[in-house]
């Protein structure tokens, strides 16, 4: 009896864990977002990369040394990882911007979601 007590206080744990992660994603996500509309009403316009797992601007490439050899050589694209949360790494990257989007931008977000019409 003693041992399912302890796995449902486990699980419980982990779910906790996982709320709070997903709260501290979303408070980033919110701050980020406050600061590109800053910036956008002051005129400045930026192109930002964010990690997938964190939403953190913090992203940097992995250098030749730690892993990423055939992103240096450029066969593949660089190996990017997260500075903030440190389990992330991988080669496609989020990228968020304070620009307007222009009428090809929303055709290509259009076709690549499925919206277009049938």
């Amino acid at each position: 009896m003693k041992k399912a007590e302890k796995k449902k206080r486990k699980k419980g744990s982990k779910q906790l864990t996982a709320l709070r992660e997903d709260e501290k994603e979303d408070r980033m996500l919110l701050e980020l977002v406050q600061v590109l509309e800053d910036l956008e009403e002051q005129g400045k316009f930026v192109d930002l990369q964010i990690c997938p797992k964190c939403k953190s601007p913090k992203v940097r490439k992995v250098g030749t040394m730690t892993g990423d050899l055939w992103g240096h050589m450029g066969i593949l694209p660089p190996k990017l990882e997260c500075k903030e949360c440190g389990g992330w790494r991988g080669r496609l990257v989020l990228n968020t911007t304070n620009r307007s989007l222009s009428i090809k931008d929303v055709a290509m977000i259009k076709e690549s979601t499925g919206l277009d019409e049938a």
